[in-house]
């Protein structure tokens, strides 16, 4: 048999392989006929092996999932358990209130292993982070989206309005302030996340 077709009763590998096929097909959006072609199998092929009706050889598996692209390990390590939370309705946003002043609502907090934070900030006038500058490992970015915002970094300080957007290393002292009297509000990301 050709080593892009499944052999059945020879594959090496486990039970279930069909349905974790078919799931890794859906994630990527691509159809068997789509993932077929990619592969150069035949979407038979693809539909037999989704069935757990055949069981393909390490070879097919990989010369299948190279049309993904994906490698074995990743297929058979990526964990499926269930859908992460990819959209967020505004009451899904958890309130984190620095006094009644500040206030930061982030993005998918119940994310297991962040890489990043992802903060809808708001200062109500006059609010400071305080007279002790922040300092933490990672880099942060943000965009005022209303208001003006004064920022501190370092030695540079720069009262940035409406549209206009920051980034610098974390390491660098850092201090948020809004000098108006009119709400500001921002748009930020730290990576790694901070709290």
């Amino acid at each position: 048999m050709d080593a892009a077709q499944p052999e059945a009763g020879t594959g090496t590998t486990s039970r279930g392989v069909g349905a974790r096929l078919k799931r890794m097909r859906q994630v990527f959006g691509l159809t068997q006929r789509e993932l077929a072609r990619r592969a150069g199998v035949t979407n038979g092929a693809i539909s037999l092996i989704e069935q757990d009706r055949v069981s393909p050889s390490i070879s097919s598996l990989k010369k299948i999932l190279d049309g993904i692209p994906m490698s074995l390990a990743e297929f058979f390590t990526l964990d499926l358990a269930g859908p992460e939370d990819v959209f967020f309705a505004a009451e899904d946003l958890p309130e984190i209130a620095f006094g009644d002043k500040i206030s930061f609502r982030m993005v998918g907090r119940a994310i297991q292993g962040r890489a990043l934070q992802m903060l809808h900030e708001t200062y109500q006038p006059g609010a400071d982070t305080g007279e002790v500058m922040l300092r933490h490992d990672g880099e942060e970015a943000g965009i005022v989206v209303r208001g003006r915002l004064l920022l501190t970094v370092g030695d540079q300080e720069r009262v940035l309005g409406a549209g206009e957007a920051y980034y610098f290393k974390s390491r660098i002292p850092h201090r948020f302030r809004n000098p108006d009297d009119s709400p500001c509000e921002v748009i930020s990301a730290n990576s790694p996340p901070s709290f």
